[in-house]
């Protein structure tokens, strides 16, 4: 666990490093919610410059939370993990805004923000473990059944853990740290009643959640005989040595891959959906120009709840570039930005597609 990590603000507090690629401030156009605005922020309030009042608390429960900021830094400041400490000094004042108190609720009685619905019990064990999540679960159920077609493609029948549990980040992102931990605990627990010498992951979001976040703001370690990695990679290697094979689309529409959120929080998962669209489409996705290392979050983040017009807007923006590429199809396999993004696609003139699914249906032999 990162100590003293809201320190990290007076290095950032007047550092424009990364002001250029933060979304938030690029849809917002207000210089109070960039990196060093957040930063400014929180350090004047630790000076007595200013209180924790409706104005700045409405400030710091406005940034997505997406890691863009530290992808960006050259001396690797966790300013988002700061922002996380500091909305977690704000929800002990009893100060965090309704919206945050009421999802924190959820997440203490259901463990997820979507349904009154507790997680489902895991009990089997298998030498391969997949974690589910919340949104997965709840908002593209057909996810899962297409990853499960996937792996049984290789062989592998896993253990499902965590199905319908949120993976911790959205609790520590509202400032709730104490129920991020348990959630993710929860999940640790599952994982090792399971056996599982791996675990897999369906998003860039919960690899980050699980293979850092945890650890760097929770203080929880990850199982150092566990392997984590993301469906996507697996199934890409799997490509690459000839064990999986799919046949060709036809004829299929411009289309393009819209890097989840979070993404630019795994820099080594970029190649993998992106192999697979190719060996899947006969040629590479056409390329947003917020990709890869620069990659925007969509409206899947905290924003959706504390700040929803932001997110609305974040979303506004992807889908503004995906237009931009003349693209008629937009394909991504994480469920919360995939279901985001389909919310508006039509106001652009684009339809949306889950990868998992889509390679699904195109097994070869399958």
């Amino acid at each position: 666990m990162i100590e003293d990590v809201i320190l990290t603000t007076e290095n950032c507090r007047y550092c424009l490093m990364c002001r250029h690629v933060c979304p938030v401030g690029r849809v917002t156009a207000k210089e109070s919610l960039t990196p060093h605005g957040w930063g400014l922020i929180i350090a004047s309030e630790k000076r007595g410059l200013v209180d924790w009042n409706d104005s700045t608390i409405e400030a710091l429960y406005s940034c997505a939370d997406c890691g863009t900021c530290r992808a960006h830094c050259v001396t690797d400041q966790p300013l988002p993990s700061a922002i996380a400490a500091a909305r977690a000094e704000v929800a002990r004042q009893d100060l965090a805004p309704a919206a945050a108190r009421e999802i924190h609720a959820k997440l203490q009685t259901w463990s997820n923000p979507y349904q009154e619905q507790a997680p489902q019990a895991s009990a089997g064990q298998a030498e391969v473990a997949l974690f589910v999540g919340d949104d997965a679960n709840f908002l593209a159920p057909e996810t899962v059944t297409a990853v499960l077609r996937l792996l049984k493609a290789l062989d592998i029948e896993p253990e499902l853990i965590g199905v319908g549990r949120n993976n911790g980040y959205l609790a520590s992102s509202l400032g709730f740290p104490e129920t991020a931990a348990d959630l993710a605990q929860t999940t640790l627990g599952e994982l090792a009643r399971s056996g599982a010498s791996q675990m897999l992951v369906l998003t860039p979001g919960d690899f980050y959640a699980f293979g850092q976040m945890i650890d760097e703001r929770l203080g929880v370690a990850w199982p150092a005989e566990v392997e984590l990695k993301e469906v996507t990679v697996l199934l890409a290697e799997a490509l690459a040595d000839g064990k999986l094979s799919f046949e060709r689309v036809q004829d299929h529409e411009p289309y393009a891959y819209v890097d989840p959120t979070h993404s630019v929080r795994v820099t080594t998962r970029y190649d993998a959906p992106r192999a697979l669209l190719a060996a899947l489409v006969g040629r590479p996705p056409k390329e947003l120009y917020w990709r890869r290392e620069r990659a925007h979050p969509a409206g899947n983040t905290a924003l959706q709840y504390t700040q929803p017009h932001i997110a609305h807007h974040l979303v506004y923006s992807r889908l503004a570039d995906a237009q931009d590429t003349g693209a008629q199809v937009l394909i991504t396999e994480d469920p919360g930005t995939l279901v985001h993004l389909k919310r508006h696609a039509h106001r652009f003139g684009l339809r949306l597609q889950g990868l998992y699914p889509l390679l699904a249906d195109h097994l070869a032999g399958g």
